[in-house]
């Protein structure tokens, strides 16, 4: 269904009717984006449901430049990463001298998942990163943060956003060789 402007006007206006069209319509692909930020799904359906309250108290300030969608997306991700950083705290400094200097010249190699790879498999091996890998992992990869505005998301250093997403990079590449292996033995 499209949400058009009225529909919008609608929910500035705190019509109940258009606020559930608007939430029926969006949060089914909303899951989806808190679920590659939270371990379980009770805590992604937690994240939706707060977000959604927000976006309903500021939809007044969407300003139709870009898709509502993408607006209403960008509430969601700024619920989580708020979400995340009251509950898991990511540790604030990382010595670079605790990796070895084969993984920070590897820092840039990126994971290759196979064509066949089971999408369910991986949202689970995300949801099973250790909250600031999991974090800097999701705005990296799906929100195409910079370092530089990950640290400042998070209140991290641009090192630490660096260095958690190639932990991350290598735990998930490890994970998938793990399953691989499985796979073949079966």
């Amino acid at each position: 269904m499209v949400i058009d402007e009225q529909i919008v006007k609608d929910c500035i206006a705190g019509k109940r009717q258009a606020q559930r069209l608007l939430f029926d319509t969006f949060a089914p692909p909303m899951l989806g984006v808190c679920m590659r930020y939270c371990r379980d799904r009770d805590e992604a359906e937690d994240i939706l449901q707060e977000a959604f309250i927000k976006v309903f108290q500021n939809i007044h300030s969407f300003r139709g430049e870009g898709s509502l969608a993408g607006w209403i997306k960008r509430v969601i991700v700024n619920h989580a990463i708020n979400y995340i950083n009251k509950r898991n705290k990511i540790a604030r400094h990382e010595k670079i001298d605790e990796i070895r200097e084969t993984e920070i010249l590897d820092m840039n190699e990126n994971v290759e998942f196979p064509d066949e790879y089971n999408p369910a498999l991986l949202l689970k091996l995300i949801q099973e990163l250790p909250a600031g890998y999991r974090t800097v992992f999701n705005l990296h990869i799906f929100e195409d943060y910079g370092h530089k505005e990950i640290a400042e998301a998070l209140g991290i250093s641009e090192n630490t956003s660096k260095t958690q997403l190639f932990k991350a990079r290598r735990w998930l590449k490890n994970k998938i060789e793990e399953n691989r292996q499985k796979k073949n033995l079966k």
